[in-house]
């Protein structure tokens, strides 16, 4: 059985799991100390958090399984490492939109901006690789 290797898309998952896990804490925070079980009970707080955590649960698998898929089906070392950056910087400054008060919200666009432009390079490169 053959070992299978994958540096860039191990060490991208570790920190945005520590991303999410932070978003996830920052609810379950808010949750606590307002004594909210369900819902956001319209807490404009709650709900940007709420809206944070599940943002980033909606974009980083994706992010990651198109990593991956690259790394193994050979792409260039250096492209997937700058599109790990970029789909990773994307990822934190959206993060820190959504969970930091007081965060400008350009930060929460070009956040998204950066996660759309990894996911698309992360496709092109990916299709690129298949089908060469």
């Amino acid at each position: 059985m053959q070992d299978i290797m994958l540096p860039i898309t191990s060490l991208t998952a570790i920190f945005l799991a520590c991303l999410h896990l932070a978003l996830t804490w920052r609810v379950i925070t808010i949750r606590r100390k307002d004594g909210v079980v369900l819902g956001d009970n319209d807490d404009r707080v709650l709900t940007k958090a709420i809206r944070g955590q599940a943002n980033a649960a909606e974009q980083i698998p994706l992010g990651l399984i198109l990593l991956g898929l690259s790394e193994l089906q050979g792409g260039p070392f250096m492209l997937l490492c700058v599109l790990a950056l970029v789909f990773t910087a994307g990822r934190t400054m959206h993060a820190v939109y959504f969970g930091v008060p007081g965060t400008p919200w350009p930060l929460r666009f070009y956040g998204m901006f950066l996660t759309l432009v990894g996911h698309a390079g992360l496709v092109c490169t990916l299709g690129f690789t298949v089908l060469t």
